[in-house]
């Protein structure tokens, strides 16, 4: 069998840098070394690329120890760039695992567009729309899927009115509208909390959502693309937290508190189980994603007990460390994290030809 070479992207110049070195951590360490050979290449959070070796990601390694490059030059950065696009122009297929802003928001895939190189996940238009939440939800408001309520702030001297306030209710959820990983995010129980957390939003973006609190089970799908163009929905996860330490899904109980568990399959009816299942393969095609992609829902009954589905988000790189929901979620299917990163690259290869929306 001939060696397929795998340049891997990550880091990036963002409030989620360690959460990608993580994932690709768990991405090297998990390839199948009998068939792909791994060229890493890392964005520091300056801007600098790097090209590595395996051999500086053992497994274990604390992604506080990929230390970023510290030029701030252009010309260096420029010249990191080049050298990283000349390997990676040598490379059979890329497999960007990158969150955020400036990699996962079609800005990397455009650029391995122009190089011809196919890579894994989402193309230029599927990542950009993907990562504002506020384009995903009118988009998918369109297609018929319910979303989450909420309101958009524009500048950082934008308020929220009596009226608003009074229709969106306590508590409120404000967030970064293309952030990811829970950064940035703040649930507000007195409105006299509001411009702090606006303010906390606005440090990582230019537009921030404020949402009101949606009751119910957190239960995430995560959409699997085969390499025969066929579209799979897993089993549904449930996020089950420790209410007493956390009131949200935040970036403490993903990475950091070990409290937190996933319920795979969740317990849900065969009607909730097939909407939820058909909504997240509606919202892949409807976003024009490739790959990957999970989609984030809150579930809980309604008037007269009918079960109300609600999409929150969708992330079109997932985490992808080893206490990520993507990969738990296809491993509670039988499929192998080995497998199953054999499958994206598989699939990414076989859309060399194809659009990449």
């Amino acid at each position: 069998m001939t060696e397929i070479v795998v340049g891997v992207v990550f880091g990036g110049q963002n409030t989620e840098y360690d959460v990608s070195c993580r994932s690709a951590v768990s991405v090297l360490d998990n390839l199948d070394r009998g068939r792909f050979r791994a060229v890493p290449v890392r964005i520091g959070q300056d801007g600098a690329w790097h090209v590595a070796t395996v051999a500086e990601f053992p497994a274990e390694l604390d992604a506080d120890q990929l230390v970023a490059l510290t030029s701030n030059d252009v010309s260096t950065r420029a010249a990191s760039m080049a050298a990283a696009i000349e390997a990676l122009g040598s490379v059979d297929v890329v497999f960007p695992v990158l969150h955020g802003a400036l990699g996962e928001d079609g800005t990397v895939a455009g650029l391995l567009d122009l190089l011809g190189v196919p890579y894994v996940g989402a193309g230029v238009l599927a990542g950009a729309t993907g990562m504002d939440k506020e384009i995903t939800k009118a988009l998918l408001k369109a297609e018929g899927i319910a979303v989450a309520d909420g309101l958009v702030l524009r500048d950082p001297e934008d308020t929220v009115t009596d009226v608003e306030r009074k229709r969106l209710g306590l508590p409120v959820f404000v967030k970064p509208a293309s952030g990811g990983s829970s950064v940035g995010v703040t649930r507000v129980t007195d409105w006299a909390d509001l411009d702090q957390a606006v303010a906390t939003a606005f440090a990582g973006d230019t537009k921030v959502l404020v949402e009101p609190a949606v009751p119910g089970r957190e239960i995430d799908i995560a959409v699997l693309e085969h390499p025969d163009g066929r579209v799979e929905a897993g089993p549904p996860l449930e996020i089950l937290m420790d209410a007493h330490r956390h009131h949200f899904f935040s970036a403490t109980a993903k990475y950091r508190d070990g409290s937190t568990k996933f319920g795979i399959p969740a317990p849900v009816d065969a009607d909730t189980g097939w909407y939820l299942a058909d909504a997240a393969v509606r919202a892949f095609r409807a976003l024009g994603c490739a790959g990957l992609i999970r989609v984030d829902f809150f579930v809980h009954a309604g008037a007269n007990g009918v079960t109300e589905v609600v999409l929150n988000e969708v992330n079109t790189m997932p985490g992808l460390t080893s206490v990520s929901q993507f990969p738990a979620a296809w491993r509670a299917a039988g499929v192998p994290y080995t497998e199953l990163l054999g499958i994206l690259i598989d699939t990414a290869l076989a859309r060399r030809t194809a659009p990449t929306g």
